[in-house]
């Protein structure tokens, strides 16, 4: 599978045309531009989210245009403090139009996941978002492979019938 850079990452998911799906299956993740803000929440500091702005100006023109976009987030309960502070900043994607769903890891035993996040993008392209330990972004690849694609297309939806709408989730 091709690699791709960070930055081609960012130009490729604003490539899309109908539909973005993402699936999340770790309980913590460390991306650089999260994990200030993170340790902002955990030290009770208040977060205005203006750094989530130019994505959420994304995602409403994406929804303008007529794209769905749909995020899955598999979690352990009782959630790990990033989940908790994930789902504490998750209102203003929602509002913006994305459809956030939190899955209880209890009900996907029976689900056949990728071993890998990733993103469907149009139902053509797949991109996998391959992590460290520390949960630090290590390597996005790339598979047009129709398997891929459908791998990832029936595991994302199998997952969507038990997730759980963002507004409906009680963190516990």
């Amino acid at each position: 599978m091709p690699t791709i850079s960070e930055a081609e990452f960012g130009d490729l998911l604003r490539t899309f045309q109908r539909e973005s799906l993402h699936l999340e299956t770790r309980d913590a993740y460390g991306t650089e531009t999260e994990l200030p803000y993170m340790a902002k929440w955990a030290n009770g500091e208040p977060d205005d989210l203006a750094w989530l702005a130019d994505w959420c100006s994304t995602l409403r023109s994406y929804i303008a245009a007529g794209a769905t976009v749909r995020r899955a987030r598999i979690v352990s309960e009782p959630l790990s403090a990033y989940q908790r502070w994930s789902h504490s900043i998750a209102h203003p994607m929602v509002d913006a139009g994305e459809d956030i769903r939190w899955v209880p890891r209890r009900l996907v035993s029976s689900i056949g996941i990728p071993g890998n996040d990733f993103y469907l993008l149009d139902r053509r392209l797949v991109i996998f978002l391959l992590y460290t330990g520390d949960g630090l972004n290590a390597q996005f690849l790339t598979s047009t492979d129709p398997s891929d694609v459908e791998l990832c297309r029936s595991a994302f939806e199998a997952v969507w019938k038990v997730a759980i709408p963002h507004g409906d989730y009680q963190p516990v």
